[in-house]
C-alpha cells in the first residue's frame, strides 16, 4: 500500500467547520436532529407554515416573509469540494463564504440514502435506504437503488411520508424537477412522493423549471430540485479533473440563474447530498481476488467505501477477524448491533435491520474495498468515491439565499 493521499479533500481549514471536521480525512458523526440534511426540509416547511413542521436549523428568523422556497440538491458538492471549485464557481463560493454553514449528510454519504434522507426529514435508520445497494431480506439478492423500478414496493420498502406529502397537504404547492428518465422510478417515489414531477435535462432546464414552478401561484410554494452532474465526473475523472471543472462552472451558472430568478418573497436553498475524494490505487483491496476476503461470506452489498457482509451462520467472529487483519489501519471493522448502537444510522426498526449487513467495514482514509468479478466493473474503475464518514464525504452545505 502507498502512503495516504487526499486528492480531491484537500484545502485550508475553514473557521466555520466544526472542530472535529478540521481535518478533511477525519470521522465525523451526523449531527441528526440539529445540523444534518435530514433537518433541511421540516426546517423549510416550518418557514412556510406548515403546521407541526419543527425548524431544526432556526431558518425562520432569516427567511421571515418569505412564501416560495427552491431546495437545490447538487449532487457531490461536498463543504470540502468547494474551495477547490471557487476558481470555477466564483458564485458558488461567495455565497458559501456570506450564507453558507456545514451540515452533515447522513450515513452512509451516498446519493440513495442521502435523497431519501432530504425527502423524509428523517434519518437512515427509520427511512430503510440503508446504502447505495442492499440486500433484500430473506433472499440473494442485491438491490441497487439506482435502478430500483417497483419491486420491492417503494411504499412497503419506504414507509415514512415524504417532506413533500406533508407539504401538500398543508396546502403548500409542491413540485420536484430532476431528469426526465427519473421520473416513476423506485427512488423518486421513495424520496419525492407527494410532489408534481416535472423532467429537466441540462442547467437550462433545470434552472427554468424550477423558476416557472415557483413562481407559478400566489400561495406557499416548495420547489426540490436535483443536478447530478458533478458528482458524475467527480466519479469518472476525479475531483479537480478537467471535466470536474467543466461541472463545476455549470453549477455555478445554475446557482446564479435561479439566484437572480428569485421573486421577492421567495429563498433558494443550495445543499448537497455528499462529497467525494479520490483512492489511489494503492489503496484499493479488492474482495473478489483474496480468498481471506471471500471467506464466510454469502452476499455482499453497500459500496467501496462502506461493506455490507452477510455472512454465513455462526461466521461473524471470523469474517470480523479476518477482515481486521487484512484491511489493518484502512478500515473499521465491526458489527451490526455495534453499528447500529453507535448511532451512525439514527434509530434503526427491527424490520430494517437485516438490511445492514451482520458486519459493516467503513473505510478510513482514502482506502476503499472493490468487488471486481462481483459487481459492475465500471464501478472498479472509478477515481472519486464516497460512502464513509470522512469530514471530506460527510460534510455539505446550506446555502441560504433570499429574493
Amino acid at each position: 500500500m502507498t502512503g495516504p493521499a487526499t486528492s480531491g479533500a484537500s484545502g485550508p481549514p475553514d473557521p466555520d467547520l466544526p472542530p472535529a471536521a478540521s481535518d478533511p480525512l477525519s470521522p465525523v458523526a451526523p449531527r441528526y436532529g440539529d445540523g444534518s440534511l435530514a433537518d433541511v426540509l421540516p426546517s423549510t416547511l416550518a418557514v412556510l407554515g406548515v403546521p407541526g413542521a419543527t425548524d431544526r436549523l432556526g431558518l425562520s428568523a432569516q427567511l421571515a416573509g418569505v412564501r416560495r422556497v427552491a431546495v437545490l440538491l447538487v449532487d457531490g458538492l461536498g463543504w470540502y469540494q468547494i474551495p477547490t471549485a471557487a476558481r470555477y464557481a466564483p458564485t458558488l463560493a461567495g455565497l458559501a463564504a456570506t450564507a453558507g454553514r456545514p451540515l452533515t449528510s447522513g450515513f452512509p454519504s451516498t446519493t440513495p440514502t442521502s435523497l431519501v434522507t432530504l425527502g423524509t426529514g428523517v434519518a437512515p435508520g427509520a427511512h430503510g435506504v440503508l446504502g447505495f445497494t442492499v440486500r433484500v431480506p430473506g433472499t440473494e439478492r442485491v438491490l441497487s437503488h439506482i435502478e430500483w423500478a417497483a419491486d420491492p414496493d417503494p411504499l412497503r420498502w419506504q414507509p415514512v411520508p415524504t417532506q413533500l406529502e406533508r407539504a401538500r397537504a398543508a396546502g403548500v404547492a409542491v413540485t420536484a424537477v430532476s431528469r426526465p428518465e427519473f421520473g416513476g422510478s423506485g427512488l423518486t417515489v421513495a424520496a419525492n412522493r407527494g410532489g408534481d414531477f416535472r423532467g429537466a435535462t441540462g442547467v437550462d432546464a433545470l434552472a427554468r423549471t424550477m423558476l416557472t414552478a415557483l413562481t407559478a401561484g400566489t400561495g406557499p410554494t416548495l420547489v426540490s430540485g436535483y443536478h447530478p452532474d458533478l458528482d458524475r465526473h467527480g466519479h469518472l475523472s476525479g475531483v479537480d479533473s478537467p471535466p470536474w471543472r467543466v461541472a463545476a462552472t455549470e453549477v455555478d451558472a445554475l446557482v446564479a440563474r435561479l439566484v437572480d430568478g428569485l421573486p421577492a418573497d421567495a429563498a433558494l436553498l443550495v445543499t448537497a447530498d455528499h462529497g467525494q475524494l479520490d483512492v489511489p490505487m494503492g489503496h484499493r483491496f479488492d474482495l473478489d481476488t483474496d480468498p481471506r476476503l471471500r471467506a464466510g461470506i454469502q452476499v455482499v452489498a453497500g459500496e467501496a467505501r462502506v461493506r455490507y457482509l452477510h455472512v454465513a451462520p455462526g461466521a461473524v467472529d471470523d469474517v470480523v477477524a479476518a477482515w481486521s487483519a487484512v484491511l489493518g489501519d484502512a478500515a473499521r471493522v465491526r458489527t451490526r448491533d455495534e453499528a447500529v448502537a453507535a448511532g451512525w444510522f439514527g434509530p434503526v426498526p427491527a424490520e430494517h435491520l437485516a438490511r445492514i449487513g451482520d458486519v459493516v467495514v467503513i473505510c478510513n482514509d482514502t482506502y476503499a474495498v472493490l468487488a471486481t468479478r462481483s459487481e459492475s466493473p465500471l464501478a472498479s474503475r472509478l477515481v472519486a468515491y464516497h460512502g464513509s464518514d470522512t469530514a471530506a464525504e460527510m460534510t455539505i452545505p446550506l446555502l441560504v439565499v433570499r429574493g
